[in-house]
């Protein structure tokens, strides 16, 4: 699956005097509360965010940083975007060294100027300015101002005053100015204050804030989105402008309207792909076979390609265009799969969504663009069929990480609608496993291990893209993914269940030698063959934030050792019983005719839990780590 330039891309930070001039930025000037494990200290970050008209707005920013070490030179690299909607006017920059002096100022030809390539894109009209200011010397500072000037207006950005950890912020402005009647919105983000609300004097309003002191943040581990933690302001327009093609964004619903404007017509189709889709659909009753024979149909004929002309970001490509060409983005591919489905008689729709496994949710009373993909969606009775457009191999009806599990912007005809996609239960999301190994006197063992993986687990490791990949792929997976420190892959085979719940079968054959270690009379074997529980998350200070846990799970290890004759255990443990809020953990071993049967099942529970609960949770993982490191002790008779 690709990420789909569904919207172009704004990258921006942070403007006031022009570079190198006046006094500089001396590090001394800096609260020390600011420099205490920090990378980097944002000495000004300034928006200013022009709407002139409907269908017009500019953007000035000036950043300076001071960065501290070489783990912030990152933010001594500025990159501005481009394309025929939006020019640069200018691009200016300077160093100081830590007493404020200036070092020197950024020359016009140390602006690099290249198109942007994403390694799957046919058409690009977007462009990148990059300066680097990088410096050896620490700590230094750079000073970065840009404006760029749209012929549109659709998005405004918004200004996080905050990055990340090891960031602080000295100070920081934001802007909007606008004509009478064009207010846009706004969303505070973990601060509250009240714009200065001005008329200037050319007759336009602003609206202004200003802030100081941002002390660095700690991003505790398993938390929430980080949205939810940094400082911020988002602000969007109301009613706007784009290529023509005139919108309202105050409501979802508004929002849905203007697609639907944008997609009107394109979805009409060759005759002689009509009568393809009677040919396909032919003797199937149910919308849901309709749909699946026509999803294959799609993935046989088309392939992902990006595309992005102008409001093409946002605009799919006509269906026939695609039906002709046979390659689309996600826009244009979705466009073109309703299209299909709507021939045969089956209701689908257009579906915005923010794509990624660790993408953040959409912020529901905050209608704006916060999205990335296109998908489509098709309402059944009892429940909905989810299509991922721009994936040759996916199974029918799978969302997976992808896309699963998060808010959609349906367009309707009605206009625009929020809805949930499919939620991947923790019961469903699968790994469960079956080996035989076969010990010697001397430790070493023969083995052949059989995995099933559903759900979510379907996708570990890479697994779902190389199912359909080349012998060297498989074996590759394969070898990084066992879970054995020391092993020789002798055989191996995958298989791809594909369905709505689509399962993944791996079969090993292995030589383990020195599985077991031997001492004197004694062989030690721990029956955890290879998937032990090791990463144990950070205890740290005082939590603060929720303990945010977004995968839920269950694995089921059955392994069967057939121990050699003359060697019997010297003890068996009892079986161990792990019980939290967060999952549960059973492990037992009994002995059966000469052979030891080890059973391990952990399940984890897919949640959000109170801060206080997050030494509880280590104390369960801690556990489980113990559990999951026993070791097996066997007496030789001899």
């Amino acid at each position: 699956m690709k990420y789909c330039a569904l919207f172009f891309l704004l990258i921006f930070t942070a403007l006031p005097k022009e570079a190198g001039a006046g006094p500089g930025y001396p590090v001394s000037e800096i609260p020390e509360e600011l420099t205490k494990d920090v990378h980097v200290v944002v000495r000004e970050d300034a928006m200013v965010f022009k709407i002139v008209a409907l269908d017009r707005a500019v953007l000035t920013v000036r950043f300076v940083a001071t960065i501290m070490n070489n783990k912030g030179s990152n933010y001594a690299k500025k990159s501005v975007h481009y394309s025929k909607l939006e020019k640069i006017n200018y691009l200016k920059g300077a160093v100081y060294n830590s007493r404020g002096d200036l070092i020197r100022k950024l020359r016009n030809n140390e602006i690099e100027d290249h198109s942007i390539n994403d390694g799957v894109a046919l058409f690009r009209d977007d462009r990148v300015q990059v300066a680097d200011l990088t410096s050896t010397f620490y700590p230094y500072t750079v000073e970065f101002e840009y404006e760029i000037e749209y012929k549109y207006l659709y998005e405004i950005p918004d200004s996080w005053f905050l990055s990340g950890e090891h960031v602080s912020t000295q100070h920081a402005s934001y802007q909007l100015i606008f004509p009478p009647g064009m207010a846009p919105r706004y969303r505070m983000v973990n601060i509250d204050q009240e714009p200065l609300k001005e008329k200037l004097k050319d007759g336009s309003e602003s609206w202004s804030w200003a802030f100081e002191n941002f002390k660095p943040i700690k991003i505790e581990p398993y938390g929430p989105d980080i949205r939810e933690v940094l400082p911020g302001i988002m602000a969007a327009p109301k009613e706007f402008q784009y290529e023509g093609y005139r919108g309202d964004m105050s409501t979802w619903e508004d929002y849905g309207r203007w697609f639907s404007l944008l997609n009107k017509g394109r979805d009409e189709l060759p005759q002689a792909t009509k009568e393809k889709v009677a040919e396909i659909t032919s003797g199937l009753k149910s919308d849901k076979e309709k749909a699946e024979a026509l999803y294959h149909y799609l993935q046989s004929k088309t392939r992902y390609v990006n595309i992005s002309l102008g409001i093409g970001g946002l605009q799919p490509f006509p269906a026939e265009v695609v039906d002709k060409n046979g390659y689309g983005d996600c826009k244009a591919l979705s466009n073109y799969m309703v299209a299909l489905l709507k021939e045969a008689g089956v209701k689908a729709y257009y579906a915005i969504i923010m794509a990624g496994s660790d993408a953040s949710p959409v912020i529901e009373d905050f209608p704006s663009h916060q999205a990335n993909h296109v998908i489509v969606s098709i309402p059944q009775a009892q429940d909905t069929l989810w299509l991922e457009c721009t994936s040759q191999t996916n199974p029918f009806g799978y969302q997976g990480s992808f896309t699963g599990d998060r808010k959609a912007l349906l367009v309707t005809e009605e206009g625009g609608r929020l809805v949930n996609t499919n939620r991947y239960p923790d019961s469903l999301n699968r790994q469960i496993r079956k080996a035989e190994v076969h010990l010697d006197i001397a430790g070493n063992a023969k083995g052949t291990v059989k995995t099933m993986y559903s759900g979510i687990q379907y996708e570990n490791g890479g697994l779902n893209g190389i199912l359909n990949d080349q012998f060297d792929a498989q074996k590759k997976w394969a070898l990084n993914h066992t879970g054995i420190p020391s092993f020789n892959l002798d055989r191996f085979s995958f298989e791809n269940r594909k369905s709505r719940q689509p399962e993944a079968v791996v079969n090993l054959e292995l030589t383990l030698n020195r599985m077991a270690s031997v001492s004197g009379k004694r062989l030690f074997l721990s029956p955890n063959l290879m998937n032990r529980l090791s990463h144990l998350p950070d205890e740290g200070e005082k939590r603060k934030s929720d303990l945010q846990l977004d995968f839920g799970y269950v694995d089921v290890d059955s392994i069967v050792y057939y121990i050699p004759e003359g060697i019997y255990p010297e003890y068996l443990p009892e079986p161990i019983h792990i019980t939290s809020p967060f999952g549960e953990y059973h492990a037992s071993c009994v002995i059966d005719e000469g052979s030891l049967v080890y059973v391990r099942r952990m399940s984890l529970r897919q949640g959000r839990y109170p801060a206080s609960q997050y030494s509880a949770y280590v104390d369960f993982r801690k556990a489980v780590t113990k559990a999951d490191n026993l070791k097996l002790v066997f007496l030789s008779k001899t």
